[in-house]
């Protein structure tokens, strides 16, 4: 049960913070990204959690690009092209694939990973017992 409530309050942490900064940014939010910034804050948080720490906080900034950018793929696929939602549109952005994903918002998110990494990661050890965070830039 601890697990679990673990894990909600981080997809909920994350999830709140994704909503707060997308207001900041662009002013509203939808639902569903309360969801996806949740989701994507569980999965920054596991990189160091289920592999190991030894991994070098850069190739771990990688891996958290690419993990939002696929998961705001996925949910762009579904919330805007299926369901018609219309939650965002980066038609108009640089290099973009078919207006879900753009170059800039994955180097933004590169950016982003290591506040979120190192975030959870104090979370766990101040609040969940976890191990002290230490990082290896490379």
């Amino acid at each position: 049960m601890a697990k679990i409530l673990k894990y909600l309050f981080l997809f909920s942490f994350g999830g709140i913070i994704y909503l707060l900064i997308e207001l900041i940014w662009r002013g509203y939010s939808h639902w569903s990204m309360f969801a996806l910034g949740g989701f994507c804050f569980l999965m920054l948080g596991l990189i160091n959690e289920k592999y190991t720490r030894d991994i070098p906080l850069i190739i771990q900034m990688l891996i958290g690009a690419f993990v939002i950018t696929l998961t705001e793929f996925i949910a762009g696929c579904i919330l805007n092209l299926w369901l018609k939602l219309n939650v965002w549109d980066y038609y108009n952005m640089p290099y973009n694939i078919m207006g879900q994903i753009c170059l800039p918002y994955m180097i933004l998110w590169f950016f982003l990973s290591p506040v979120c990494i190192i975030t959870d990661d104090y979370i766990r050890y101040l609040f969940f017992d976890g191990e002290r965070p230490r990082y290896r830039i490379f």
